[in-house]
């Protein structure tokens, strides 16, 4: 009998979607504290546009000798534990794996983390919509985590890309913090964006008092706010440079299973929306990320292994 294996998306020399492939990865057993996971879904987002690409390869980021993983965060079922693990075997759960250079990600049957880098599934969420939480819903809250509750009277906060994944989260918890919140948006996302709570606009002028810049407008996003205001973006290193005494920064998203615990019962509730714009199987991860790297997508595709 020969080595057990499952299924993995890789890339070897990273050229974009064609340099996509499916290999066969040999099954591992879980360590002490870790877990193997039956992976239900997997994300596909930017950041895994960016790797097949081979711009964080271009960075020095990645030194992988054969292939290089493509996914961070996924939804799955628990079916095997090392020792000192409490989550039993069954056990519905979605996590997010943080880093560029790995041989393989979630774009997979199955995964062997840490236990203490996932967190349980609420029973009424669906795993397809978990899967778009941890590394989405993250960023958000650690975005506004970055810009804090909003000052007395200077609360006007523009949210580029509020119809999509992060943005829409943005739109909801920075209201939370005070913030009076506009999305940026197409014309025809005006009844989503205005359904999160938040006001509308197709084409934003300058003087808000801060911007967060899921849609990586950057030097464009950074000419519409005030003198002393605040930029957020989510390209680390990717910054407009500042000028006229704003604040930049950017999300370097952590995984914290307290938040995320949070952030998928928030999901559950219908408090924060799942953006699922469509579940594919793991041999269509090459035309997901073609259609991913088109704009105007409401929400993430989701890979099904």
């Amino acid at each position: 009998m020969g080595t057990p294996t499952f299924r993995a998306a890789v890339v070897r020399v990273p050229n974009g979607p064609d340099s996509i492939e499916v290999i066969d990865v040999p099954v591992a057993d879980p360590g002490p504290g870790q877990i193997r996971v039956a992976i239900a879904a997997a994300t596909v987002n930017p950041t895994d546009i960016g790797v097949a690409a081979g711009f964080f390869h271009s960075m020095g980021l990645v030194n992988q000798p054969e292939h290089t993983g493509l996914g961070w965060e996924f939804a799955g079922v628990v079916e095997a534990s090392g020792p000192g693990v409490d989550l039993a075997v069954g056990t519905r759960v979605a996590g997010l794996v943080v880093g560029f250079d790995r041989d393989y990600g979630t774009y997979a049957e199955q995964i062997v983390v840490a236990a203490a880098d996932v967190v349980p599934v609420p029973d009424d969420l669906d795993l397809p919509a978990a899967a778009t939480v941890p590394l989405n819903g993250l960023a958000a809250a650690q975005a506004v985590d970055l810009l804090g509750d909003a000052p007395a009277g200077a609360a006007r906060l523009l949210v580029t890309g509020a119809a999509g994944a992060v943005g829409a989260n943005v739109s909801v918890l920075a209201r939370e913090r005070g913030w009076q919140v506009t999305g940026l948006a197409r014309g025809g996302d005006e009844d989503f964006v205005r359904g999160l709570g938040a006001d509308f606009t197709a084409r934003a002028e300058p003087e808000w008092e801060a911007v967060v810049d899921p849609a990586q407008l950057n030097g464009e996003a950074l000419k519409l706010i005030r003198d002393g205001g605040a930029y957020v973006g989510l390209r680390p290193g990717m910054e407009p440079p500042t000028e006229r005494g704003i604040s930049v920064a950017s999300v370097i998203t952590a995984f914290d299973s307290t938040r995320l615990a949070d952030l998928l019962a928030r999901t559950s509730a219908g408090e924060l929306s799942a953006r699922v714009h469509a579940v594919v199987p793991l041999h269509q991860a090459a035309e997901a990320h073609r259609a991913t790297a088109t704009s105007g997508l409401r929400g993430r595709y989701v890979i099904c292994p």
